[in-house]
């Protein structure tokens, strides 16, 4: 996992240090902007490193799920199949840069994260309107592109900035939250299933809010990123279990009203 001399020794230096603000009643500082972690093998921070690795395991067998249940014939299945690939790609580097805090991986967990985002928006876009308007559906699809292009494009070229890559993901989860709420609520009464969704993205909103709080690791390995990505396991699940009612409902509907044609 490349640990170097160099790597090994900073982080000895490291526990030397806090060790020294704990024996004299000091509070214990961030290091480089993060929390001291009690490093297990080469795993640098290994509740979040294993939490990613559960949610990627999730995401993997519900994918499996949902391309056993559901048939390729359905409207929704492309969308939803490479919306799985897509937050797969995000938890295998999660686990990668929770394994291993380096430069490029910090960026690429980063980068993928904001793409599950994107998608999701990009999916509820699809569900919600595409269906009936496919060339909207190539607008929306080329201007989120254009944007993930551009954010990326932004972070590793001019400046890679913490507070804005934060406060973009935010903005676009609240637009997330608030299209597929209107969308559950307003389809409630003939769909039932869609208390899945709205239960899914009103409690991702409020697991958010562990990423606000700061607070030294307990035991130094569970901090409130690692219980963010641990609440995330179920909901994954569940988010997934949504998924292929809707696509099953959809496939129903389509053979229904080809009958009547």
């Amino acid at each position: 996992t490349g640990w170097t001399c160099r790597d090994d020794c900073k982080y000895e230096c490291m526990w030397l240090t806090v060790r020294l603000y704990l024996q004299r009643g000091h509070r214990v500082p961030q290091f480089h902007g993060k929390w001291p972690f009690s490093r297990f093998l080469f795993f640098q921070e290994p509740a979040s490193a294993f939490a990613s690795f559960l949610n990627g395991l999730a995401s993997f067998i519900m994918l499996l799920r949902y391309k056993a249940t559901v048939p390729p014939a359905s409207p929704m299945y492309p969308t939803c199949v490479a919306f799985a690939w897509v937050s797969l790609n995000a938890w295998f580097w999660s686990t990668v840069f929770h394994t291993r805090d380096t430069a490029v991986t910090e960026k690429l967990d980063y980068f993928c994260a904001s793409a599950v985002v994107l998608h999701s928006v990009y999916l509820c876009c699809v569900r919600t309107l595409g269906l009936q308007r496919p060339a909207l559906i190539s607008i929306f699809r080329a201007f989120l592109l254009l944007f993930l292009a551009c954010h990326i494009s932004y972070l590793t070229l001019v400046r890679f900035d913490y507070g804005y890559n934060m406060a973009a993901n935010a903005a676009i989860g609240l637009l997330n939250l608030a299209w597929w709420l209107r969308w559950c609520l307003r389809n409630r009464p003939r769909l039932p299933h869609v208390w899945k969704c709205a239960a899914v993205v009103l409690l991702l909103q409020a697991l958010a809010l562990l990423e606000l709080l700061d607070f030294p690791p307990l035991l130094w390995v569970l901090d409130a990123h690692a219980l963010w990505h641990i609440g995330t396991i179920p909901l994954n699940v569940l988010f997934y279990s949504f998924l292929m009612d809707d696509s099953l409902y959809l496939l129903k509907a389509n053979s229904d009203l080809l009958k009547v044609d």
